[in-house]
């Protein structure tokens, strides 16, 4: 690869993520590090980016939310049939008439096929969502703006949470990475936090849909203690010992 080749190329990854490193490029671009650092060098001194330890920052940064170790493609591809009855479960306690609030997540998505003949209003910050409910004949769907995670097919951002802070819904069901002994909820993505503690906070009823592969599964941002949901509905009935609410909190279990 040529050397004008390589520096469109990093200039293109320092547009999409807003920083690379050099071990990063290195394995994307086919070259050695010492090429790379030398490609950075140039690339600063020319005012086209700025070095940083390890690597390089854009001028301007990126706006870009980060990206998921797997698309939401390749996760409902894998969806499991726990999943499916999890999500069985949940549209049991959906009523027609009501406003429901979906989140993103292979379990929570796996809805939308029992929910086409209903007639709801569904609020939704999932693309799969919208594509999977927009021929529904009776379903309405409120698309809740803002900025875009094409890995995910979800939107994120002040502008998505200022458009939730403006509705109430009856039941919004919500997934997550894991939840930990002590009943934290947890997430890995720092944009979609936000969103989800919205959900939660515009929901007469909320409900966690997580299989027992969540228990505790992973996750090092806290959603909220399990105790704010109505109820977790999940495929197997969690042992006393692997979840312990602290004293005065208690969370319906769902089984399917």
């Amino acid at each position: 690869m040529l050397s004008e080749e390589r520096h469109r190329a990093i200039a293109t990854a320092l547009r999409r993520r807003g920083t690379v490193t050099v071990a990063a490029l290195s394995s994307d671009l086919g070259v050695s590090t010492a090429t790379i650092r030398r490609d950075l060098e140039i690339l600063a001194e020319a005012g086209a980016l700025r070095r940083v330890r390890g690597g390089a920052a854009s001028l301007h940064g990126s706006v870009r939310p980060e990206a998921d170790p797997r698309s939401f493609a390749d996760v409902a591809r894998t969806a499991t049939a726990e999943k499916q009855a999890i999500a069985a479960r949940a549209c049991s306690l959906v009523e027609d008439g009501e406003v429901v609030a979906l989140d993103i997540g292979t379990t929570v998505a796996a809805m939308c096929p029992l929910l086409l003949e209903r007639s709801l209003t569904v609020v939704t910050a999932s693309l799969a969502v919208v594509r999977a409910l927009a021929a529904a004949p009776a379903v309405d769907i409120v698309i809740l703006g803002g900025l875009l995670r094409p890995s995910y097919d979800s939107m994120v951002g002040t502008l998505t949470e200022s458009a939730l802070a403006q509705l109430r819904v009856d039941r919004a069901f919500l997934g997550s990475s894991g939840v930990r002994a002590d009943g934290a909820v947890l997430d890995s993505t720092p944009s979609e936090v936000p969103v989800k503690r919205g959900l939660l906070d515009i929901a007469t009823s909320s409900y966690l849909l997580a299989d027992h592969e969540k228990l505790p599964g992973t996750g090092f941002l806290e959603i909220a203690p399990l105790g704010r949901f109505t109820a977790l509905i999940t495929d197997r009935s969690p042992h006393p010992f692997e979840i312990t609410l602290p004293d005065g909190e208690d969370v319906e279990v769902l089984l399917p």
